[in-house]
């Protein structure tokens, strides 16, 4: 089970980190990610790391602003995002599965999603 917190209202530019708490065990190879639906449009990949290595990888619509990390001994996976801007407003949810992917289908365990709302 993931469970997603820290979504609220920022201004742009401003920062907000969301965190997502996993139940039971996480394996060393799975990627935990963070994907982002904004109204209308499709469920798109954010970012993700690894699980054991800790290797990252974003979409370049995120890279440089957004930061995954991890944290072993809380079985919980944050988003650091900064320089937020308008766009970025979306449901960010959390998930589980293959490294590297960056499709919805690959990930088979989510969260319900959490609402980042940026005001411009």
């Amino acid at each position: 089970q993931l469970v997603e917190s820290g979504g609220g209202l920022v201004q742009a530019g401003g920062s907000l980190r969301l965190s997502c708490a996993a139940s039971g065990r996480i394996f060393s190879s799975t990627c935990m990610a963070w994907f982002r639906q904004a109204p209308g449009k499709d469920r798109e990949f954010v970012g993700g790391i690894g699980w054991g290595a800790g290797n990252t990888y974003y979409s370049n619509s995120v890279k440089g602003r957004f930061t995954v990390s991890r944290e072993k001994a809380k079985n919980t996976v944050y988003l650091q995002m900064n320089s937020l801007r308008s766009e970025d407003t979306a449901i960010y949810y959390c998930a589980a599965g293959k490294y590297g992917s960056a499709w919805v289908r690959e990930f088979g365990s989510w969260g319900q999603g959490t609402q980042v709302t940026v005001s411009s």
